[in-house]
């Protein structure tokens, strides 16, 4: 069956306000998430933005794109939050149920995608969001007469704690306020630097890639997720790979611009196409793809329904080529000997990355 792939920038506007903005990925526009189970927004935040406390129907994993971020976590059955301050180029899982709240208190806007599962949510594609305060909070719901009774406080104080924000999702607040600083003595990390020198690949002249799996993060396993980073530098070149487990990734452009071409089960490119910053795609299970970026490098961010993803390269010395026999690789390609001995010599090195040719 033929898949429709394509790379698509965020295209629904779910809130927009003096304090920022929240925007996602529709189904409609990208018809394969909900076919993956899988879900994509961006959350901005302007300077004194306050992103009101709020859990989610979905595990997901958020990526600071640009500037810096007070954020709280309170997980099911704790009475403990957890703050810290996350930086461009840091990482953060959020499992499904954990309140949160989110404050720009620098003098920069914030940028945060997130990208993750959808298995459990209401709407298959899409994350929903549940309030704990303001116009669309919970206690607004239950209303002042039950707060009262729950909490035993007056009818006053219980219209006030329930009806007192007018804000919706996010608001601005006033200077001055001074949110908790980071949590001490915290046994498991709660967020971590992808974007690092210090990679899992480094290849000079061409980029880097770097990935966060259950070994770095023991909750991702319960989520279903990982996620890796890819910097391209100019002109540099991908080699193909597919992950093996039968995972869907999800690709966003983070910075630049590039090509991407996918190849599925007929053969033939699925997608083959410019793709620049801030556009996403959905490559889907067992389909190999590849990424050259334009004069000016590209970033790239992506996600995996699975917490330990096997990617299998398509070029290198641990590449499929490598392994096979030369007469049945000779024989698979229909060629000589000669330029089978040929093709087998070029996958030598480990080719992750490919800097171009000078």
């Amino acid at each position: 069956m033929e898949m429709k792939l394509g790379a698509q920038a965020a295209d629904q506007t779910v809130y927009e306000g003096e304090g920022g903005g929240y925007y996602s990925w529709s189904t409609s526009e990208s018809p394969l998430l909900k076919e993956s189970m899988l879900g994509a927004g961006k959350l901005l935040l302007h300077p004194l933005g306050f992103a009101l406390p709020h859990y989610a129907d979905s595990s997901k994993i958020g990526y600071v794109l640009q500037g810096t971020c007070t954020v709280g976590l309170v997980a099911p059955h704790s009475s403990e939050e957890k703050v810290a301050v996350i930086k461009k180029g840091d990482v953060i899982p959020l499992p499904r149920g954990v309140v949160s709240w989110w404050f720009n208190g620098g003098e920069t806007d914030l940028t945060i995608v997130f990208m993750g599962e959808t298995t459990k949510a209401q709407v298959p594609g899409e994350f929903t969001y549940f309030f704990m305060a303001g116009l669309l909070g919970i206690l607004r719901g239950f209303q002042s007469d039950f707060v009262a009774n729950i909490f035993g406080l007056s009818n006053k104080d219980a219209e006030d704690i329930a009806t007192s924000q007018p804000g919706v999702v996010i608001v601005k607040l006033k200077n001055g306020i001074e949110f908790p600083n980071p949590s001490e003595y915290v046994k498991e990390k709660l967020y971590a630097a992808i974007d690092t020198p210090t990679a899992d690949v480094v290849v000079k002249g061409g980029g880097i890639v770097n990935s966060l799996t259950e070994k770095d993060f023991p909750m991702l396993a319960g989520m279903g997720l990982s996620a890796r980073f890819i910097r391209l530098q100019g002109k540099a070149m991908l080699a193909p790979s597919y992950v093996a487990d039968g995972s869907v990734q999800i690709i966003y452009v983070a910075k630049g611009s590039g090509r991407i071409r996918v190849v599925g089960a007929d053969g033939n490119p699925s997608f083959d196409g410019e793709v620049g910053e801030g556009e996403l795609m959905v490559v889907p299970q067992f389909f190999a793809v590849t990424v050259i970026a334009d004069e000016g490098g590209m970033e790239l961010f992506s996600i995996i329904n699975t917490s330990m993803p096997v990617f299998e390269q398509l070029a290198g010395k641990d590449s499929v080529w490598k392994a096979i026999s030369p007469v049945v690789l000779q024989s698979a390609l229909n060629i000589s000997s000669q330029l089978e001995h040929l093709f087998r010599s070029k996958n030598t090195k480990t080719l992750m990355i490919i800097p171009p040719r000078s």
